[in-house]
């Protein structure tokens, strides 16, 4: 009796122990992220290796944001919100922790974006997240008009005219000011220089209003307008260009020359996870590359893992290779969180060219 009192008492104390120690043997990660991000056969092949049970909440920035807020950090093990929803929600609200880079395996990692989301996920000397999945915008072209249309300004190449479209909002503005010579980005902390940015790309693209066939709101209507012929150059997200491609040949998703525009969601850990080990093991575990063409092909987004590339379905890996060689993805301008009050000085020059005549 006392034997076996004793085997319970260094039972519970091993329990403890390990508990105390945020590594609990029946482990558990709990992830908050995307829809398509987390395969059903990415965590199953994750669970059978680590033996790590994985809980999957699908969510989206407002979502995460709230949810980590209420708690304090807690109730999630890791999360994945886009780079530039970091560093503002980290100062007002101290829901995540800062990442231990040496806890991660970075030679995965396409090197720019890890530089990338280091620097705009930064704050008192700490970074707060990992890349992991990117898209960009830029242009899909037909064929037809390819060797006119290789910069967001040339879609308002005569040659294009009534032939064109793109959105009213703000990805357009930051594309056109780059194709134009300037950087919108690193004016963000200067409001004076960010006005005379964004007068001079106003000025643009009340210019450019007769060469718009519409204004793309919806993805579906865009898509549309590019299958009819309609409009054979626009400005629009690299995984529709993809789409069309693989239903025609003669369209396809082009990097502009000064750069396409490029978001980054990351890898981040809530301030009080409970399991930090399983949440390093499953970033390092899904930035493997032949791991990282499963969330591709699930999601229809390419991901930080270098070389994934080669394990995607043969149409996205090609037309992707069409679109993206190395300089170009190292041309990325990617998104930096924006300070407060610059979008509504964005909204106010894209009212003004929606009512200019």
């Amino acid at each position: 009796m006392a034997l076996r009192k004793t085997r319970i008492s260094a039972l519970a104390t091993l329990l403890a122990a390990t508990t105390a120690s945020g590594n609990l043997l029946a482990e558990e990660l709990r992830l908050i992220t995307w829809g398509g991000y987390a395969p059903d056969e990415v965590v199953a092949q994750f669970e059978e290796e680590t033996g790590i049970d994985v809980q999957i909440t699908l969510s989206n920035n407002e979502d995460m944001i709230s949810k980590l807020r209420a708690t304090g950090g807690a109730g999630f093990d890791l999360a994945q919100p886009s780079q530039d929803r970091i560093v503002g929600v980290q100062r007002q609200f101290n829901i995540y922790k800062p990442i231990d880079y040496s806890r991660v395996n970075t030679d995965q990692l396409q090197p720019s974006m890890v530089k990338a989301t280091q620097e705009s996920t930064a704050l008192n000397g700490q970074s707060f997240g990992v890349p992991s999945v990117w898209g960009t915008s830029g242009l899909i072209v037909h064929n037809s008009v390819a060797d006119t249309v290789t910069d967001y300004t040339d879609l308002c190449d005569p040659a294009v005219a009534g032939k064109v479209s793109y959105r009213l909002k703000r990805p357009t503005l930051m594309g056109f000011a780059f194709a134009m010579g300037m950087d919108p980005f690193a004016a963000y902390n200067d409001r004076d220089e960010y006005q005379s940015i964004m007068a001079k790309v106003e000025d643009k693209l009340i210019d450019c209003k007769a060469n718009v066939k519409t204004y793309w709101t919806g993805g579906d209507q865009l898509l549309s307008l590019l299958r009819t012929g309609e409009v054979t150059a626009a400005m629009a997200w690299d995984a529709g260009g993809w789409k069309l491609n693989a239903e025609n040949p003669e369209i396809r998703f082009v990097a502009p020359e000064s750069g396409a525009l490029g978001w980054i969601d990351t890898f981040a850990i809530p301030r009080r996870s409970e399991n930090e080990e399983a949440a390093y093991k499953w970033i390092n575990f899904v930035m493997q590359p032949e791991i990282a063409a499963k969330i591709t092909n699930a999601s229809g987004n390419f991901t930080a893992s270098k070389g994934a590339d080669e394990f995607v379905k043969a149409e996205l890996r090609d037309a992707y290779r069409l679109s993206f060689d190395d300089e170009a993805i190292n041309n990325i301008k990617w998104y930096p969180p924006v300070p407060p009050g610059l979008e509504a000085m964005e909204g106010q020059v894209l009212d003004r060219v929606q009512a200019a005549n």
